[in-house]
C-alpha cells in the first residue's frame, strides 16, 4: 500500500520526506521491522517504542509515526532527509489512535463489511459475545467471535492472549473473518483496549453494556475513570446503530448518555425494553419468563438472566425473530469456567467459575445460596454447606482483597483462602491482604492454603452429599503465573483429580 494512502486516515501534524513510497509492512514491535515497513512508536506503561526508532531506521523502515518530535531530529542532518525511498517521519498527536486507524486501513476496512457488535462492563462479557456468536450461527450464519478465552473465526479456534487484542491483530482477524465469508462478528471492549485506542478505526454497529463494578483501578487510578473510559464505546457509536444497556445498574443509562445510536434498555427488576423473572431455578438450568414468554435455559443465576436479556434484546435489534431467538437460547450451554458445574459420585457438587471481583464473587455465592434454598429434590437432606476457594491476583488492584475476602466468608460455611495468580508477587503478601478483610473471629474459622491444588483437594475432603464447593477466581484459565513463570494449572482437572 502506498504510504500516501494510509496517511489519509490520520492526521499528521508534519510529515517529513516523500510518502508516494510503497509499504510493506505495518508493525509497533521494532523487532518486526523489515525493509521498506512502517514502525508506529507507542508510548507503552513499560517501554517506549520512541527508543527504538533509530534501529526501525538502520534496518531500513520506509516510515515511522511518532508522538515526539525530538527523536526526528537526529535523522535531519543525515543524508535521508527528504530523499524518495529513505525514511519518512510522520508526527502525530497519539500514536495508539493513529496505529488503529492505520491498522483499519491497512487490512482494506473490516470492521465495515460485518455487523460488528461490541461488549462492555465489568462482568458478563465473555457470556454475553460467547453466547451471541453460538446463537447466530445457530440461525444459519456465519459469525467471528474475539473474546477473553478463546476468537473463532466460524469454527477456527485462534488463542486468546488479551480481551481484546491489539489493533493490528484485532483488525487482522476481523479480515479473516471476512474472507471467510462471516456476516457478524461479537467482541468483548476491555476498557484498556478503549484507554489504549486499540479500537480506533472499527465501526460498531451495536454496542452492549453488562454492568460496572471496582476493576482494573491500578489501571484506571479512580472509579470514574473506569466508567468514562467504558462510556467511549457508546459515544463513539454512529447514528444507526443500536445500544442495549442495562437499566439495573446505576451506570447503565450514564453509558448511554448523548448516544447517537438507538438506545434499548433490559432489566429483571423494573420497566424496561426487554424484562425476564426467573420463576424455577436449580443447578441443571431455569425457567423463565422473558417478555411474557416462557422458555427453559441450562443456565444459572440472577446475572445469568441479565446476560439471556441483553443477548435476547442485542439478537432483536439485529432483527432476528423472537420465538426463533427463544428456541436457540433454550439449547445454549454455559461458557467454560462461567458457573460451570461439576457433580461428585459422593453426592456434592462443584462450581467453576471466572468470578475475580468483589461483586462477581458475591453474585456467585448469591446464586448458589438461593439454588441450595429452593432445591426441592435434595433440601430434604438435612443442612448443606457452601464451601469456597478463592484467591485474588498479583500486581493488580489491591484494594479489592479484603473485600473478596469478606463478601466469600459472609457468605460461605467454609472459606478456604488460596492463591490465583500471584504474578510477581508473593503469595503470602496477597493472602496477607484478603486476611486484613475479616474479623479476628472470622479468621479462626478460615483456612489459609497458599497451594492452590491443597486448597482444592482440602475442599473435596471436607465437603459432604449436598454441600456446594465455589473454585473461584480462574474459570477458563489453564496456567498459573508465580515468579513471572507460567505453569500448567486447570481448576476443572483438580476438582475431577478428588472427586
Amino acid at each position: 500500500m502506498i504510504l500516501s494512502e494510509l496517511l489519509k486516515v490520520i492526521e499528521p501534524i508534519e510529515v517529513i520526506g516523500g510518502t508516494e513510497k510503497e509499504i510493506k509492512g505495518l508493525h509497533f514491535d521494532s523487532r518486526k521491522i523489515g525493509e521498506g515497513d512502517l514502525f508506529v512508536a507507542q508510548i507503552g506503561t513499560a517501554v517506549d517504542g520512541h527508543t527504538f526508532i533509530d534501529g526501525c531506521v538502520e534496518k531500513g523502515a520506509a516510515a515511522v509515526v511518532l508522538s515526539k518530535r525530538e527523536y526526528i531530529s537526529p535523522h535531519l542532518t543525515s543524508p535521508m532527509k527528504g530523499e524518495e525511498g529513505k525514511c519518512t517521519f510522520i508526527l502525530v498527536e497519539n500514536t495508539d489512535k493513529a496505529l488503529g486507524l492505520l491498522a483499519s486501513k491497512w487490512f482494506g476496512e473490516p470492521s465495515k463489511a460485518l455487523t460488528l457488535v461490541g461488549v462492555t462492563g465489568t462482568n458478563g462479557k465473555t457470556t454475553i459475545a460467547t453466547l451471541l456468536y453460538k446463537l447466530v450461527r445457530a440461525l444459519g450464519h456465519k459469525a467471528g467471535l474475539l473474546s477473553t478465552v478463546v476468537n473463532y473465526i466460524e469454527d477456527e479456534a485462534v488463542p486468546a492472549t488479551h480481551t481484546t487484542p491489539d489493533a493490528i491483530e484485532l483488525n487482522g482477524l476481523l479480515r479473516r473473518m471476512v474472507d471467510a465469508g462471516c456476516e457478524y462478528a461479537f467482541m468483548e471492549v476491555s476498557s484498556h483496549a478503549i484507554a489504549q485506542e486499540r479500537i480506533a478505526g472499527l465501526d460498531f454497529d451495536g454496542a452492549l453494556f453488562t454492568n460496572l463494578t471496582r476493576d482494573h483501578i491500578d489501571y484506571h487510578k479512580t472509579f470514574d475513570n473506569y466508567r468514562d473510559t467504558k462510556k467511549r464505546l457508546f459515544d463513539g457509536l454512529k447514528k444507526g446503530a443500536f445500544a442495549v444497556t442495562n437499566k439495573d445498574d446505576k451506570n447503565g443509562l450514564v453509558m448511554t448518555q448523548n448516544c447517537k445510536a438507538e438506545v434499548k434498555t433490559y432489566s429483571t427488576r423494573s420497566l424496561a425494553d426487554y424484562k425476564a423473572q426467573i420463576l424455577e431455578e436449580g443447578f441443571e438450568g431455569m425457567m423463565l419468563n422473558i417478555n411474557g414468554k416462557e422458555v427453559f435455559v441450562p443456565l444459572v443465576g440472577r446475572f445469568n438472566v441479565s446476560n439471556l436479556l441483553c443477548i435476547y434484546g442485542a439478537a432483536l435489534c439485529l432483527g432476528f425473530e423472537e420465538l426463533e431467538v427463544l428456541r436457540v437460547l433454550s439449547t445454549l450451554k454455559p461458557v467454560n469456567g462461567r458457573f460451570e458445574t461439576i457433580r461428585s459420585p459422593k453426592g456434592w457438587t462443584a462450581i467453576v467459575d471466572y468470578a475475580h471481583t468483589p461483586d462477581a464473587v458475591d453474585n456467585v455465592i448469591q446464586t448458589i445460596r438461593e439454588i441450595i434454598g429452593s432445591d426441592k429434590v435434595t433440601k430434604d437432606q438435612g443442612p448443606r454447606k457452601l464451601i469456597t476457594v478463592v484467591g485474588c491476583g498479583g500486581n493488580r488492584d489491591k484494594g479489592k482483597r479484603p473485600m473478596m475476602a469478606q463478601i466469600a466468608k459472609r457468605g460461605s460455611e467454609q472459606l478456604i483462602l488460596t492463591s490465583d495468580n500471584p504474578r510477581d508477587e508473593e503469595p503470602a503478601d496477597i493472602l496477607n491482604d484478603m486476611k486484613a478483610g475479616l474479623t479476628e473471629e472470622e479468621l479462626r474459622s478460615t483456612l489459609v492454603i497458599e497451594d492452590r491444588e491443597a486448597a482444592i483437594q482440602t475442599a473435596c475432603m471436607l465437603a459432604q452429599k449436598g454441600d456446594v464447593i465455589l473454585v473461584a477466581g480462574k474459570g477458563h484459565e489453564d496456567y498459573q503465573i508465580i515468579k513471572g513463570v507460567k505453569h500448567h494449572f486447570d481448576d476443572h482437572e483438580i476438582v475431577r483429580r478428588y472427586l
